[in-house]
């Protein structure tokens, strides 16, 4: 009956983090490449991605909805997105709307950092676009 070779013991295995070992080098940069194409793969788009209507929509849901949810506003029922409601407070344009998504007003801090380059424009547009049809439930 052939007999199998003993079993390296735990000090002979190599380890990952032995780098000066090839093989332990292979596995450390495997691990390396494969978690970095993982965080780029499943990382979310940033906000910055690409400016447009469609985007204004996106950047509203991810930052805005949690207090404005269908153009309201769940901490001072005032001051709604609702077009009466805007043009009752200065509020007439869709650069106005941005203005404040990027800088604030009263207890509402500004999201000009979170939305990115041209988010403040795209979400501006956006309940401009909204208020001017009502909010229509989607």
């Amino acid at each position: 009956m052939p007999t199998q070779p003993p079993c390296p013991s735990q000090d002979q295995l190599p380890r990952p983090w032995q780098l000066d070992q090839p093989l332990g080098r292979a596995r450390w940069w495997r691990w390396l490449v494969s978690a970095v194409v993982a965080v780029l793969v499943f990382w979310p788009t940033p906000a910055w991605a690409a400016p447009g209507q469609s985007d204004g929509a996106q950047l509203f849901q991810a930052h805005c909805v949690g207090c404005h949810v269908g153009g309201g506003n769940v901490m001072r029922r005032s001051k709604t997105l609702k077009l009466a409601a805007l043009q009752r407070n200065g509020i007439t344009s869709a650069q106005a709307v941005a203005l404040i998504a990027e800088n604030g007003i009263g207890r509402m801090g500004g999201y000009g950092s979170v939305l990115g380059e041209g988010g403040p424009a795209a979400v501006g547009a956006y309940v401009w676009a909204q208020a001017q049809g009502g909010w229509p439930k989607v």
